[in-house]
């Protein structure tokens, strides 16, 4: 039963689901017997998002407004309240979620535990509402959902002063309720008896078919009579489902020539029914239809580019699939989701306007179309193959974007990513956001040097939102620091990109509280440039500070400044400092902070290098003709300062 009154108007978008509203409105409003957390799942197209959406309507004050309270049930409308928290996770981590949440709170938390501890010692209980966990992640199989119920939603959960709101798939319903007392969860599913809502489908389809809200003007469509009993009978074949509901009429609006409203055969039950009886009706093989579908199955973000869809098409069919797409708009239409995405030349995207991106209308299609493939990694290997064919020349600067941001997701699934994994342009080009996440879902022994560097560079290219000049730079540094030079060398060959710097070595000495750059002076040639590094004594071959037999603690360590030569056996007292005169001479000048450094231009101020660490600068020098020598917790490194072009490095 749906517990809906024929004397109240329905909520205007969810059409029913009276049942719920009502619970989730008690839960709102902290009625007596009201559990503090709130679960709502189902199965993949059971309405989850629409209720939320439609609840959180009546939580949003503004938005309340504009809905007509005064005629609905009084039980379904919550009491007006601030809006709560609503987080949504679509494509972002887990740690991302929480911070959103943070920061909706103006938290002053620097940890995630310290976000809990913050949130419990708020003076009033806080409202969340989390919508669309199964749509976390910047990368579709790397099991982002399933992380943000066991990181986020189950310690909100346990907060005593958090009331929370979420929908989640069932698998993770039961892990979410686990362990939290008799009374504080209520689990809504949506498919059981007890919230099903078989009136709000048949209203459902009734309102779909109706040429007064956009539908086609067609004999039954146009009479009432016949409109009503169509959508009486889509209502009560799609059980549960608003899905099968919206694909129904899709697929009936989509090629009514020949559809015999009375029959009701080619009415469906389910999302794979919907796909079968629509292509026997258009005369073609349900197979075809679910090749047809299957990159956009597979597909990672938004979706693919329209222009790419054949070319993957054919790749899993392993057959020509352009002629089937050519003419397969009334065979594939039902299902699938066009959406227009500007270009951005920034990132160096071709074209005016904007392109096309297709996705596939609802999850549950995908799940469907999967779960009927004989084998899915061999299908994502055949879309991976097909994407990287895809890139001219071989140059992930000229790729699509797509091809460009998204080959990893797919290469993940195929079980091909540590493969993939080994070109320093790909790294540079790339999006840092789906890369890390799909590289972090490898297990770390399958990874080879040069994805290990990656990774753990990645959280600075995520955090500073890194352009590819900068990604770049930021990953040549990390290559020498990780005796890859041969990777730092191809970006500066291979990419034909102009870096602010040029790394020339890295030394990992822990603990150097101080360095300067200087000279050595040579009695049959040039005087050589040093580093000279104050490190903890016991340091390999560096000199004790201090005059002999006192124990300073400290050490000198005197280092090759261009050439990574050790020179254990000269003394500091040789070296020689640049004088104030030269430095102020010198055409670049050094400013330094906390958390960065700066070289700029003398002569315009212009910043020509920007550097930044994740682990805090302890000692930086600047050599007259534009060495950087600088130093961190892990270690110490030299940079040649290029004239012309700012950037990061850590």
């Amino acid at each position: 039963m749906t517990g809906s009154t024929e004397d109240y108007a329905p909520h205007p978008l969810i059409g029913g689901r009276t049942a719920a509203l009502r619970a989730l409105t008690a839960w709102r409003g902290s009625a007596p017997g009201a559990a503090r957390v709130i679960v709502v799942t189902g199965g993949s197209g059971s309405g989850r998002s629409r209720l939320l959406t439609g609840f959180l309507m009546l939580c949003e004050p503004e938005f309340r407004k504009q809905l007509p309270l005064d005629e609905m049930d009084p039980s379904t409308v919550p009491p007006e309240l601030p809006a709560p928290a609503v987080p949504a996770p679509d494509g972002l981590t887990a740690a991302q979620v929480l911070w959103l949440l943070a920061d909706h709170y103006e938290l002053n938390a620097t940890s995630i535990e310290a976000v809990y501890a913050e949130l419990a010692a708020l003076g009033e209980p806080v409202t969340v509402v989390v919508p669309d966990v199964d749509r976390a992640g910047p990368v579709r199989t790397a099991g982002e959902p399933a992380r943000l119920v066991r990181e986020v939603l189950s310690p909100l959960a346990a907060t005593e002063t958090v009331r929370l709101l979420v929908e989640v798939p069932r698998p993770l319903a039961a892990e979410l309720a686990q362990g939290l007392p008799a009374g504080a969860v209520q689990i809504i599913d949506l498919d059981e008896p007890e919230w099903a809502d078989s009136e709000g489908l048949v209203r459902h389809a009734q309102a779909a078919l109706n040429p007064e809200f956009g539908a086609p003007e067609l004999p039954f469509t146009m009479d009432p009579a016949a409109r009503l009993a169509l959508g009486a009978a889509i209502g009560r074949r799609a059980g549960t489902s608003p899905l099968v509901v919206q694909l129904a009429v899709n697929c009936i609006l989509m090629a009514p020539e020949g559809f015999d409203p009375a029959d009701e055969r080619f009415l469906p039950t389910s999302v794979g029914e919907a796909l079968d009886l629509h292509a026997r009706r258009l005369g073609t093989d349900s197979q075809t239809l679910r090749l047809l579908l299957a990159p956009l199955a597979l597909a990672e973000a938004d979706g693919i580019p329209v222009h790419l869809w054949a070319r993957l098409a054919s790749a899993v069919a392993g057959q020509d699939m352009s002629q089937a797409i050519a003419g397969g708009l009334l065979l594939a239409g039902p299902f699938v989701q066009p959406e227009e995405q500007d270009t951005d030349p920034a990132e160096g995207e071709q074209g005016e306007g904007g392109r096309t991106l297709l996705r596939l209308l609802h999850p549950a299609i995908g799940d469907e179309i999967r779960a009927g493939l004989p084998n899915v990694a061999a299908a994502q290997t055949q879309i991976a193959m097909a994407l990287l064919e895809a890139v001219p020349e071989q140059d992930w600067s000229k790729a699509d974007p797509y091809v460009r941001d998204h080959i990893a997701g797919h290469t993940l699934e195929a079980g091909l990513l540590p493969q993939l994994l080994t070109d320093p342009a790909l790294f540079v080009h790339a999006d840092p956001v789906p890369l890390r996440a799909a590289i972090e879902a490898v297990p770390p022994e399958e990874l080879g040097a040069p994805a290990r560097t990656y990774l753990r560079t990645a959280p600075l290219l995520t955090r500073t939102q890194a352009p590819t000049m900068l990604r770049a730079a930021l990953l040549e540094t990390a290559f020498v620091e990780d005796g890859l030079p041969e990777y730092a060398e191809a970006i500066h060959q291979r990419l034909g990109l102009e870096l602010p710097w040029q790394t020339l070595w890295s030394l990992p000495v822990p603990g150097i509280s101080a360095v300067t750059v200087g000279s050595l002076p040579r009695p049959d040639g040039p005087a050589t440039p040093v580093a000279v590094m104050v490190v903890p004594a016991g340091t390999p071959g560096a000199r004790p500070a201090g005059a002999p037999g006192e124990e300073s603690g400290a050490a000198v360590l005197v280092h090759g400044l261009v050439r990574p030569d050790p020179l254990g056996d000269v003394d500091p007292e040789q070296v020689l400092r640049p004088s104030e005169e030269e430095r102020a001479a010198a055409p670049l000048g050094l400013s330094r902070g906390a958390d960065y450094l700066r070289v700029w231009e003398r002569a315009d101020q212009e910043v020509v290098a920007a550097l930044i660490s994740d682990a805090p600068f302890t000692a930086a020098d600047l050599s007259p003709d534009g060495i950087l020598l600088l130093a961190t917790e892990r270690g110490a490194k030299a940079l040649r300062i290029r004239g012309a072009g700012a950037g990061i490095a850590s």
